[in-house]
């Protein structure tokens, strides 16, 4: 008997959709094969237990009386700024992650690939859809090589659709996999802008602390000069001292008074800055002075261990899902070569009219499996695989480099501070010494015994050594802020919220 004629032996009033669902449903439970293409498998960190060549010391040399601890394998604290223990600055980043854009289309960003990934668990259950066509016809007997009239008729169906493919081979399974790899990498990527705005208004807000600290120490250097200034002119005049002395202070005057304009760009750039990264226009920031001195440095900074920080950092972690992606396209690309499954059935009736639908005679039905076996594609099937697989290679030659490149930021951020410390305490010599050389030239000048052009060049050594100074403080905060990004933020330490289960 021919397989067509075996299945027109089924008894019309045994086949209902309700039969038919229990049909594709045992279907379903018996197309549980193995998937093609590659099982991915999360790859190994470097296999070394330091991040740089010479051994780490346990602190940096005491600058500006701190000593900053390095604690290896400590936990980051998920809010790390906190610990500069500054309440305006704990404020700045607040704001921030409630309003700040970027942070925002991540979310959304997450928020689309999680709905994407539960719209695909939709392809592991039947199929099911009803139809109602009314249409008014006319046949053409001709087509069928009849001689008879046409005929003009109206024509009324109701139908019922049931379908399942069964992912015999995995390619459905895969192509799922590879939406839960995106909702990782959305994920990690929504992780990494967190880490990187808390990081960025850290900075914004140290750096404008410190251009107004120097703007501070100008305005001070001025005055004093100012003061000098009056002395001169009284020497001058009493013909004590060359009018040439009086000159060269008015130029200095000027030429700190010139200076104080891009510094205060600098604080107008970094306030403008902050008000984009909470996600206000300038006009309508209001961001609370702070002091540089106010910003306490970390003293105690936790070092992750090397084999912990590929599971930490979100940019290898994101680059890490994106080869969990490239991965089960492979998987797809091979399903795609193989033969494809399906079963469906379609129950309903049909009739000149609504009220003809009830009539036995209106009633049709089929069932039955179908099977569809690519023979000849011109070579996409075969290039498309070849293709998924080169980006998988490239997906993992870009996740090494995020590793590599990750593992030179927390050395560098280690070596910095160590240089940073040093450099400061240099600093802190320099403009000490500095400021002693000029209080004991004043003394000498007003007693005749050295040129006020010692005191002019003591005036200009000093300011230098301020702002050199407080630019170093500056770079030992935000090194230290690099440093808690580099290892990754501490964002791990945060309860997750749970992702919807979703059977498949």
């Amino acid at each position: 008997m021919h397989s067509s004629d075996k299945f027109r032996a089924v008894p019309v009033r045994r086949m209902s959709l309700r039969g038919a669902a229990g049909a594709l449903g045992i279907a379903a439970s018996i197309a549980s094969g193995c998937a093609v293409g590659p099982d991915f498998k999360r790859p190994p960190g470097p296999d070394t237990d330091a991040y740089t060549r010479n051994s780490l010391p346990d602190s940096t040399a005491e600058a500006d009386e701190k000593i900053q601890h390095f604690r290896m394998g400590s936990v980051v604290a998920p809010e790390w700024w906190r610990l500069f223990r500054s309440e305006p600055l704990d404020a700045y980043v607040m704001r921030a992650i409630a309003g700040n854009q970027t942070l925002q289309a991540s979310e959304a960003s997450l928020r689309r690939s999680r709905d994407n990934l539960l719209a695909g668990y939709g392809v592991f259950y039947p199929q099911i859809d009803v139809g109602l066509n009314a249409s008014r016809q006319r046949s053409a007997p001709t087509l069928q090589g009849l001689q008879t009239p046409g005929s003009i008729f109206n024509l009324v169906t109701l139908t019922g659709n049931i379908s399942y493919a069964l992912d015999i081979f995995g390619g459905t399974r895969r192509a799922i996999e590879g939406l839960r790899a995106e909702v990782d990498n959305q994920g990690y990527a929504n992780k990494a802008a967190y880490v990187a705005l808390t990081a960025n208004v850290v900075n914004a807000a140290i750096a404008r602390a410190g251009y107004e600290a120097q703007i501070r120490s100008t305005e001070q250097l001025i005055e004093l000069q100012s003061q000098q200034l009056e002395s001169a002119a009284a020497q001058v005049r009493a013909g004590t001292a060359p009018y040439s002395s009086l000159l060269s202070l008015r130029g200095l005057m000027a030429a700190n008074q010139a200076a104080l304009a891009p510094l205060k760009q600098r604080v107008s750039q970094t306030e403008h800055l902050l008000a984009t990264l909470e996600g206000a226009v300038p006009s309508k920031s209001a961001l609370p002075r702070i002091d540089l001195d106010s910003i306490q440095l970390p003293l105690d900074l936790p070092v992750s261990m090397p084999s912990d920080l590929v599971h930490q950092r979100p940019d290898i972690l994101s680059a890490e899902a994106q080869l969990h992606t490239a991965s089960a396209n492979i998987g797809v690309a091979t399903a795609a070569m193989f033969p494809s499954f399906s079963i469906g059935a379609t129950y309903g009736v049909a009739g000149s009219s609504i009220g003809s639908l009830t009539s036995a005679a209106a009633k049709f039905w089929n069932f039955g499996p179908s099977l569809t076996l690519p023979v000849f594609r011109g070579g996409t099937l075969w290039y498309g695989r070849k293709a998924a697989i080169e980006s998988y290679r490239q997906s993992e030659a870009v996740y090494r480099e995020t590793v590599l490149a990750a593992f030179a930021q927390v050395a560098d951020c280690l070596t910095a501070l160590q240089h940073d410390a040093e450099g400061l305490q240099a600093q802190v010599v320099a403009q000490r010494s500095a400021s002693e050389a000029l209080r004991l030239l004043q003394i000498n000048y007003r007693a005749g015994l050295v040129a006020y052009l010692d005191v002019l060049a003591a005036d200009v050594q000093l300011h230098q050594a301020d702002v050199v100074y407080l630019q170093a403080v500056v770079q030992r905060h935000q090194d230290t802020v690099a440093l808690f990004v580099a290892l990754g933020g501490g964002w791990w330490n945060v309860p997750a919220t749970p992702l919807p289960a979703a059977s498949n």
